[in-house]
């Protein structure tokens, strides 16, 4: 699923209009990146949660000449699926 066909799953489910479902999904990502942005976890129960993962600056190796190269530290959304949403998955 790509965020057009999330746009009309939403539109469909909570009969909406194509553009009100569209500013509905946007204001979910926006608040779930913003949120993400200050550190925080967003949490929904029985769906997942996004959190920010940090990773430590680390040495890598250059594929092509074998030369080691450093990799900077850096942040990245992660998610864990909540119960609800194994469960559903896994039937």
């Amino acid at each position: 699923m790509n965020k057009a066909e999330l746009v009309d799953h939403v539109s469909k489910k909570a009969e909406l209009t194509k553009a009100d479902a569209q500013k509905a999904v946007e204001a979910v990502f926006a608040g779930i990146t913003a949120t993400l942005k200050k550190g925080d976890d967003a949490r929904f129960v029985g769906f997942g949660t996004f959190s920010v993962a940090k990773r430590a600056a680390t040495t890598g190796r250059n594929p092509r000449t074998g030369e080691a190269i450093k990799i900077k530290a850096s942040k990245n959304a992660k998610f864990k699926a909540g119960k609800e949403l194994k469960e559903a998955v896994n039937k």
